[in-house]
């Protein structure tokens, strides 16, 4: 369920089919309020129902109602951008308990200022001269497991990794040179140094730790879990999730360096993060997505994902020669899934087949795989559609032999 693993699945999805229109009287069209513009329709582009998750490529989540609410209030007034910066990584600080937070453009964005604000510091000429480190620290310490694909958006400030796989190695790796120390929350099983070793082994040596957590809300606890366990800098994604705009994200921890990632980010024109804008309908939209999204019944919420995964699974089971379960992911996208399994070379039907025959029926439903099989997520289902994708892909599998 690795976020960092799900865009080679994509090519299932359609790309459009023309929508036809209806035909209604001159009479009825005058008396009647003129319909909203369907603009995908004009663009030739075809919605699907989201059964695969909250993933960017398929747009992530959907905004919740307050959230589109703050930001069509936002989209009517001037203020500026710093004071709104301000005040509301103050409020949010508050809320998510911890010194300090930045609302950022998304989490590879957290990533870049986080990294840049531990180079940095408060000093602007440094801000100025990244991503040369010449004069400055520039190694980060990472687990050899931990490397992934958004690891770029560290080295985008110039820093040389240095790979280590355990404790030891991490302990005789710290030199003078070591700006930081980066956790990919999502591996944290794989790795030799769980979570809170390597947190503490920040703290022993002095050096800032930033964990990568973008797709790890649920559970709400995580939004103050690793920061309350140590970790210096904690990123997370503002548009899976927690719901809020897809192209906003949350840097957390500790106010001196979140003071610094401001620095390095807009509206300051030289610095590394500049063309990382956040305006401020994001900023006031990221804000009440945490609001909203604090106040949630999370056990209702946990409930209701687990009767529709097993709705979905127990539709798919009834085809024979098909085997299923629900599961839950231990860290990213923690919530039910249901996998979906079977022998393609006697069932005479793919994977990818069934991707894009769910991609091609009406409607259009998006669902992915892995290495195990298909999987379907529900959590960024609407209400009723569970039904839907459960009865599509049941008439799906039963076309094999």
């Amino acid at each position: 369920m690795d976020r960092r693993r799900f865009l080679e699945s994509l090519s299932g999805l359609p790309l459009a089919t023309a929508v036809a229109g209806h035909a209604t009287s001159d009479a009825a069209a005058a008396a009647a309020p003129a319909p909203a513009r369907d603009y995908f329709a004009e663009l030739g582009i075809r919605p699907f129902i989201n059964a695969a998750g909250t993933f960017t490529a398929m747009t992530a989540s959907l905004m919740r109602p307050e959230v589109m609410d703050a930001i069509n209030y936002a989209s009517k007034q001037f203020v500026m951008l710093d004071e709104l910066h301000d005040r509301v990584g103050e409020r949010l600080a508050t809320l998510l308990r911890c010194e300090g937070v930045m609302v950022t453009a998304g989490a590879a964005s957290a990533l870049t200022l986080g990294t840049a604000a531990v180079l940095t510091g408060a000093d602007r000429e440094r801000v100025k001269r990244l991503p040369d480190l010449t004069g400055m620290k520039s190694e980060v310490i990472i687990q050899k497991a931990h490397r992934f694909g958004y690891d770029r958006a560290v080295r985008n400030c110039g820093i040389r990794f240095v790979e280590v796989e355990t404790a030891d190695d991490l302990e005789r790796a710290v030199t003078g040179n070591t700006a930081m120390m980066l956790f990919y929350n999502n591996n944290n099983s794989v790795g030799r140094i769980r979570d809170e070793e390597f947190a503490r082994l920040g703290r022993k040596h002095g050096v800032p730790t930033l964990n990568d957590c973008a797709a790890d809300v649920p559970p709400v606890e995580n939004l103050w879990k690793y920061t309350g366990m140590g970790f210096d800098l904690v990123a997370f994604s503002g548009g899976k999730g927690i719901c809020g705009p897809q192209s906003a994200g949350l840097l957390l921890g500790r106010k001196d360096l979140i003071a610094a990632a401001r620095l390095n980010g807009p509206p300051n024109s030289d610095s590394i993060g500049r063309g990382m804008k956040v305006n401020k309908e994001e900023l006031l939209g990221m804000l009440v997505a945490i609001e909203t999204y604090l106040k949630i019944d999370h056990d209702q919420q946990r409930r209701e994902f687990e009767r529709r995964a097993e709705a979905i699974r127990t539709a798919a089971a009834s085809v024979a020669g098909v085997q299923t379960e629900v599961f839950v992911p231990e860290v990213a996208n923690h919530v039910p899934h249901v996998r979906v399994s079977w022998d393609e070379a006697g069932k005479g039907l793919t994977g990818d087949q069934v991707i894009k025959a769910m991609a091609d029926g009406t409607p259009s439903i998006g669902v992915r795989k892995d290495d195990t099989g298909l999987v379907v997520g529900v959590w960024m289902l609407q209400p009723g559609q569970d039904a839907i994708v459960a009865r599509r892909l049941r008439e799906v599998l039963g076309q094999g032999s």
